[in-house]
């Protein structure tokens, strides 16, 4: 069995879990893209999670018009079709919010968290092939939460009672992944992701955590156009942070372009 069989499993695990939630104002619709875009989720994981990773980076939860759309995590379209070149049939939530239809590959808004992300993965490691080799892209928590208006509802707002088992969830759902890659780093995509894989790796920055072994943590600013810092050259702050770590040592195909300080 391949460590993609391994995450296939795990994963399957976790929208069968998450699935069980109920949640309450201001949420009104829940998306899980581990059920209606699975087969794209799955070819995501069997292409590109087939051997073990010295990086895993982690983000929080699905943007509206990345994963929700693709099933990929942070899954801007152009990055899914164009540089992954994954293709696979989506279904519908049985609820949709009328003003968030899932269009897949169609979707004509650009994820721009997700469109920093894959930028940066393609202008620094050139193909999937050689970022997937070392390192692998997960989110933590893999539900959309939408209020009446259309606003996505990070997991972080949630009431304590929703939250709790859903985190539950979720961190065993890390904790399995952190198992089945053996990641020498697992680098959280913004605060939130970054304080669960402390919580999960007994919130120690370089140490063991049970059957993982070894991880180091760190944390990246996340993309989000929300963020003021992130507007001003995300790539280029990435590039700092992850040097000043020593992770782009465990990336041998790493290369940082002469402009990278004008990357978005």
């Amino acid at each position: 069995m391949t460590s993609a069989d391994d995450l296939v499993r795990i994963a399957h695990a976790l929208a069968r879990a998450v699935e069980r939630l109920r949640f309450g104002p201001p949420v009104v619709h829940v998306y899980n893209p581990l059920v209606y875009a699975w087969p794209m989720h799955e070819a995501y994981l069997r292409r590109f999670g087939a051997t073990r990773k010295r990086v895993m980076f982690v983000g929080m939860n699905p943007g509206p018009f990345g994963m929700m759309q693709t099933g990929v995590p942070f899954g801007e379209v152009a990055a899914v079709r164009d540089w992954m070149r994954l293709d696979a049939p989506l279904s519908r939530p049985a609820r949709q919010h009328p003003k968030r239809p899932i269009e897949g590959l169609s979707c004509r808004r650009s994820e721009v968290s997700g469109q920093r992300v894959w930028d940066w993965a393609a202008s620094r490691f050139g193909s999937p092939e050689a970022f997937f080799e070392h390192a692998i892209v997960l989110n933590y928590c893999p539900l959309v939460f939408l209020a009446e208006s259309g606003r996505n509802c990070t997991p972080d707002k949630l009431p304590a009672a929703e939250l709790q088992p859903l985190q539950h969830a979720c961190d065993l759902h890390l904790r399995r992944a952190l198992g089945v890659l053996a990641p020498q780093w697992a680098i959280g995509i913004g605060g939130y992701a970054f304080r669960r894989l402390g919580v999960v790796l007994a919130g120690k920055r370089d140490g063991t955590a049970g059957a993982e072994g070894a991880v180091r943590i760190g944390q990246v600013l996340h993309p989000s156009p929300a963020s003021p810092l992130a507007n001003r050259g995300w790539a280029a702050q990435v590039d700092a942070q992850l040097e000043a770590l020593g992770v782009v040592e465990a990336l041998p195909a790493y290369r940082k372009p002469p402009d990278a300080a004008r990357a978005r």
